[in-house]
């Protein structure tokens, strides 16, 4: 048994040798767990010093139960697996990695824009199926000077309008968390949600998700785009509205949604979306290259080490757990 012990809640990697080289020096026992739930959280981690967190819940009383866990690590950006309040309550720190796949997301979102611009899906699938006709596809038209619209524009949004400027398309975004300045030096008009929508002939969503981003675009912002708008969503599946969403395409409010990422992962059987050509599905894939698995893992499992070695994490999350605990910053 090692001096800490590390546990993996869950993970959908095919080897944890990343870690492994993270944890050799500091005499680590590594757990990998596959946890779904509370109670399989709670028995494999209620020992542990640090934690590596990729799907898995960590509620408040899973905090609870940790006797003496130092850190949390998730396995990605988005922290909304993790009761942030709680972990720091408890004097535990949160980390993320907040750059391992920058270029890959915005690649993807991008993406899936041009397949809805282009028609690239449905025209495979007709060609697949015997029909060789370029008039079966909807109504397609030049992206230069059209409109992209990004709800959120952070690290991953910012990308992605440099790419989509690249192409001849004109940027807005709507953030409130972003100066006016910032957006300009960008070449970027901030706008508000409502103009956004009214303005862009592509969206493309890049929040986070908490208790104000849920269900951010819904039944009102639909109302508001145009009929051939084109949502994109990347980030996390309830920032949209999914029930209003597939109204919305029922009814031909907009003209059709690339989705990576879904309220729930992965898609039951007989769901609308899988019947629905307008809507392209990818499997939450956006993250993915053999690149930025080896960074996120490496980085992540580094988090923990830093913690338990008595350091910071470079990407610490609950930067309030500084009052509660007392860490070296890592030269």
């Amino acid at each position: 048994m090692g001096k800490f012990k590390v546990v993996i809640t869950d993970y959908e990697y095919n080897s944890l040798a990343e870690e492994k080289n993270i944890f050799e020096k500091l005499d680590v026992e590594l757990v990998g767990a596959q946890c779904r739930t509370e109670e399989e959280v709670i028995a494999a981690a209620r020992d542990a010093d640090g934690i590596l967190n990729q799907y898995a819940p960590i509620t408040a009383n899973i905090i609870r139960s940790l006797r003496h866990c130092k850190v949390i690590s998730r396995y990605g950006i988005g922290v909304d697996t993790v009761d942030l309040n709680a972990a720091t309550n408890a004097g535990i720190v949160v980390a993320n990695v907040t750059d391992y796949c920058l270029e890959e997301v915005s690649d993807h979102a991008l993406a899936l824009l041009l397949n809805g611009a282009r028609n690239i899906a449905a025209y495979n699938k007709q060609i697949k199926q015997g029909r060789w006709d370029y008039k079966k596809g909807s109504k397609l038209f030049r992206l230069q000077n059209r409109v992209l619209g990004l709800v959120g524009f952070g690290h991953i949004a910012q990308l992605l309008a440099r790419k989509a400027q690249g192409l001849g398309m004109k940027v807005v975004a709507a953030d409130p968390f972003v100066s006016e300045q910032n957006a300009a030096s960008l070449d970027v008009e901030l706008v508000s949600l409502k103009q956004l929508c009214r303005q862009s002939d592509f969206i493309s969503v890049h929040t986070p998700l908490n208790e104000k981003t849920r269900g951010l675009i819904g039944r009102q912002e639909f109302d508001w785009m145009k009929e051939q708008a084109y949502i994109v969503n990347t980030s996390r599946g309830p920032v949209i509205n999914e029930a209003e969403l597939i109204e919305a395409l029922q009814q031909e409010k907009i003209a059709g949604a690339g989705l990576d990422v879904l309220e729930k992962e992965p898609l039951e059987d007989h769901h609308p979306f899988l019947s629905m050509e307008q809507v392209t599905l990818t499997p939450h894939a956006a993250w993915y290259s053999e690149d930025s698995e080896a960074d996120l893992k490496r980085k992540s499992a580094q988090n923990v080490a830093d913690v338990l070695l008595g350091y910071f994490p470079e990407y610490l999350v609950n930067t309030e757990v500084k009052e509660k605990i007392f860490l070296s910053v890592k030269g």
